[in-house]
């Protein structure tokens, strides 16, 4: 499995999604739909992508 980090390239907003997916070797589309659905019917979950966002460190490359 790959670290936990946002990729460069392939981003749609921060990265998040695609770097979570991309660690569990998930579909990022799956990843996407599941966090806007978590956003829309648990407002905490823009807490979480926001601090990922910070947290989550760039691909190299």
């Amino acid at each position: 499995m790959n670290n936990l980090a946002r990729p460069r390239q392939g981003r749609m907003l921060a990265g998040v999604c695609r770097g979570v997916a991309n660690r569990f070797g998930w579909n990022v589309t799956a990843v996407r739909v599941l966090t806007v659905l978590a956003v829309v019917f648990f407002g905490l979950s823009l807490w979480i992508y926001i601090l990922l966002w910070f947290l989550m460190p760039n691909a190299d490359a």
